[in-house]
């Protein structure tokens, strides 16, 4: 079976889509609607901006969908017969398969980013890749590190055996970091990120959030999506919705999610969007999918 992959924030680099707008109509429709429903000209950012003008998340998180729907519309290949996307990437996946029109997945992008952006200015907080510590050892370091600290840290990203980010406040992190060292970790190292994703501290962000999506018509898709918090298939709209907000706050289950898709019979994976991320981290969950792009 042949599952379609969708990247999150932090695939970005300055110059995204341009190919895609100048070479290809579809795309191009695309990115002049999405300039006309977020009220600037992102495609331009995309296209000319500075790295730094990238990494802003209210430019970061559109640029991304954006990309990843142009690369996916655009692709040759067979329609997805399951669909998942990493953190943000899982408003994309709900594109491919049916479940939200491309406006009203945007729109929720748009809104996502700007909560993030706000939840992430009232609390100081940053996220760290752990490698090569078993997921079970990083849980336990994390939930001794609350319990001596009071700080806030957990695990927030399960990307592939071996590698799993924390979030947390930056004294959680921190001090989490300090104890993943000196437990075996590889290494432990803090990321450039504006605050702590896939945590509690998201919890501000939540509210809008939600409000956004249950206002929101989700269609039946045409396919499951394996969706992050739950990592396995859901085809219910109501269900989808549900956990599209819980995701917020709790983990990407990524490896868990590839891991469901193997067992449900994928044995092809498509990342659509910016960069090959996805498609490494599946090359190391499963060794024997096929992997690919369209970018």
């Amino acid at each position: 079976m042949h599952a379609f992959v969708f990247p999150g924030q932090g695939s970005q680099y300055s110059g995204m889509g341009k190919a895609l707008y100048e070479n290809n109509l579809t795309a191009r429709e695309l990115f002049e609607q999405a300039n006309e429903i977020l009220g600037f000209r992102i495609s331009d950012i995309m296209f000319e901006g500075t790295d730094e003008a990238l990494k802003q998340t209210n430019v970061t998180q559109p640029a991304v969908f954006i990309h990843s729907i142009a690369a996916f519309k655009t692709n040759n290949n067979h329609q997805p017969q399951m669909v998942a996307g990493h953190s943000l990437g899982e408003l994309s996946a709900l594109v491919a398969n049916g479940c939200l029109t491309f406006e009203a997945a945007l729109k929720l992008v748009n809104i996502r980013a700007a909560a993030m952006q706000t939840a992430c200015e009232i609390h100081p907080s940053t996220m760290a890749a752990v490698l090569a510590l078993a997921d079970e050892k990083v849980e336990t370091l994390c939930a001794e590190t609350q319990s001596e600290t009071g700080e806030v840290v957990v695990a927030a990203n399960y990307n592939c055996p071996g590698q799993l980010v924390i979030s947390g406040s930056v004294k959680g992190v921190e001090a989490a970091c300090e104890k993943m060292k000196a437990n075996g970790a590889k290494r432990a190292l803090l990321l450039p990120v504006g605050g702590a994703f896939h945590s509690p501290l998201m919890e501000p962000a939540k509210a809008e959030l939600a409000a956004a999506i249950l206002s929101t018509s989700f269609q039946s898709p045409s396919c499951p999506v394996y969706q992050n918090i739950v990592a396995k298939a859901v085809t219910e709209p109501a269900a989808i919705k549900e956990n599209l907000i819980a995701q917020l706050t709790g983990a990407v289950r990524w490896t868990q999610s590839v891991q469901a898709m193997v067992q449900d019979g994928a044995t092809h994976f498509t990342e659509c969007g910016p960069g090959k991320v996805l498609q490494g981290l599946v090359a190391k969950i499963h060794r024997e999918a096929v992997v690919d792009g369209v970018s």
